[in-house]
């Protein structure tokens, strides 16, 4: 019978029954196993975190990257909706100032 490492230390502090050498080792090595299996489970724990947080980085760039390319894109339609207003306000002002030289 294994006993964790909490059980082990109060069957041993209670004073109740001392284990002989071979039973204490054969608890502490089962005991060591189990922390070397939780400790190989926390670096693939690591592993996959890292291989998300690298993935999540590539989107973000990949994101910034897009974003950036339609920023660009949407100022140079902007700057060339801009000039093409402009221009039909000049258009329209010469229309207007021709309209009105006409009826006077």
């Amino acid at each position: 019978m294994l006993l964790s490492g909490i059980d082990y230390n109060i069957f041993l502090a209670g004073g109740a029954v001392r284990l002989d050498p071979i039973e204490e080792l054969n608890i502490l090595r089962a005991k060591v196993g189990e922390l070397e299996q939780r400790v190989e489970h926390l670096r693939v724990s690591r592993r996959v975190l890292m291989n998300l947080l690298e993935k999540v980085e590539r989107e973000k760039v990949f994101l910034v990257r897009k974003l950036e390319k339609e920023n660009m894109r949407l100022h140079r339609d902007n700057t060339r909706f801009a000039k093409r207003i402009f221009s039909k306000n000049r258009e329209i002002i010469k229309l207007q100032e021709e309209v009105s030289a006409v009826t006077n």
